[in-house]
């Protein structure tokens, strides 16, 4: 008997947002759901972060059949859907804060080290949204799944692939279905630690029936022939970053130097760690994170009054002041208290919080270097392909049909290679 089914794809939300992608493909009677983020949206003055507070203001997808029934009020249709399963392709909040809400009976598959630094995130409930019926600081469980290892969903196949973004532990996804082939990019770049894995993630996804595509990278349509001064003085991929840093600790032999970088940047911050002329030093939270995630120790220090953690070797505890009196030893890092820096010091924000001045905290933050006549020194690299690098993975994969997503102007990435599907939030399309 020959089967009528098809491969559908919805499309719930992070269409034409940067973050919040929500995308459900379903064959017969198994469907997978991926990402589960929040749109980021700080200007908004929301009363809550409840579920229905979210859904109202489009920060996540009405999604049906996915979501926690303690939540929606409303059971899982077993009838409709016998298989099941939801997939996060990396730590940032705008593809992972909402895996709570997921249905606890929904398998949740994520790579390893998503897998194993989210708990840690979010042991103080301050990173993912609540579960119903859970203690805030809950994580609900995460399969960490091998890469490439296929993963069946009823008669959907899964295969996670690494890949590289500003997130540690980033991946792709090839969906396969009796029919369609379909891949997934999550945030993707080809200028980080990895280049070679997200050619080879392109090369399993060639000639796909969709590729499912961010384009953060074309969400500034005004920028595109006035390249801002960093483009000519800021690293261009993050081995350069790595070496400007050390440049500017050896051009600074005598001087106070304090850094910061966004929490789920492990891996830039690993590479800080091993390439500093100077002992990297972290604030006991962020060594905690590593040891707790990933089994590493490394010199930290405690806030006068601070919660001591158990995990953190006493050994390694560097006084914080010996550190606020030290101009050669120690590169360390800061995420507060900057009025305690020592006056004409130097500053470097590599992609940390707060991340701009669309954060009340930043003039704040901005001020209080202003006033200790603190250099300060922006080193970012993007977690998100440049135009020229989209073309790039679009041409490496000529999909048969391309799919814009996580953008401000889908509209502007193009398909050479087949049509290009813009679809609409929740609209339904069958390949």
């Amino acid at each position: 008997m020959i089967s009528r089914a098809r491969t559908s794809i919805t499309f719930y939300n992070g269409l034409t947002t940067i973050g919040g992608p929500m995308i459900e493909v379903a064959y017969d009677k198994s469907h997978v759901l991926f990402d589960l983020g929040e749109v980021y949206r700080p200007e908004l003055t929301l009363p809550d972060e409840k579920y229905q507070t979210l859904l109202s203001h489009h920060l996540i997808g009405d999604v049906p059949d996915f979501y926690d029934p303690l939540l929606t009020g409303k059971p899982l249709d077993h009838v409709k859907w016998k298989h099941a399963a939801a997939y996060i392709s990396h730590l940032h909040l705008d593809h992972s804060k909402a895996i709570n809400f997921l249905a606890p009976e929904i398998p949740l598959y994520a790579g390893k080290l998503t897998a194993q630094l989210l708990p840690v995130l979010n042991e103080h409930g301050d990173f993912l949204l609540p579960a119903a019926g859970h203690d805030i600081s809950y994580t609900r469980p995460i399969i960490a799944a091998n890469y490439k290892d296929p993963i069946k969903v009823g008669k959907i196949t899964l295969e996670i692939w690494p890949s590289d973004h500003d997130a540690y532990g980033a991946t792709g996804l090839i969906i396969t279905t009796p029919n369609k082939k379909i891949a997934y990019t999550g945030d993707i770049r080809l200028h980080g630690y990895h280049p070679d894995w997200v050619h080879q993630f392109l090369q399993a996804a060639k000639g796909c029936d969709a590729l499912i595509i961010e384009g953060t990278g074309v969400s500034w349509p005004e920028e595109r022939h006035e390249p801002s001064s960093e483009e000519f003085t800021g690293p261009k991929n993050e081995i350069e970053l790595i070496n400007r840093i050390v440049q500017l600790e050896q051009e600074n032999p005598k001087r106070q130097i304090t850094f910061n970088t966004y929490p789920t940047n492990v891996e830039r911050l690993l590479r800080i760690i091993a390439e500093s002329p100077r002992q990297v030093v972290l604030h006991a939270p962020r060594a905690h994170l590593l040891k707790r995630s990933l089994d590493l120790d490394n010199p930290y220090y405690y806030l006068p009054k601070e919660k001591q953690f158990a995990d953190l070797k006493s050994e390694l505890a560097i006084p914080y002041q010996k550190l606020l009196t030290d101009d050669c030893d120690y590169f360390w890092q800061v995420d507060s208290n900057y009025d305690n820096l020592q006056r004409g010091g130097l500053y470097i924000h590599s992609n940390a919080e707060p991340l701009g001045d669309f954060d009340p905290a930043y003039g704040l933050f901005m001020q209080a270097l202003v006033n200790n006549q603190i250099e300060f020194k922006t080193l970012r690299c993007s977690g998100h392909a440049d135009e020229k690098e989209l073309n790039e993975i679009i041409g490496e994969v000529q999909p048969q049909a391309l799919i814009p997503v996580h953008t401000l102007h889908p509209e502007l990435e193009e398909n050479p290679f087949g049509e290009r599907i813009l679809p609409k939030r929740n609209e339904t399309i069958t390949l």
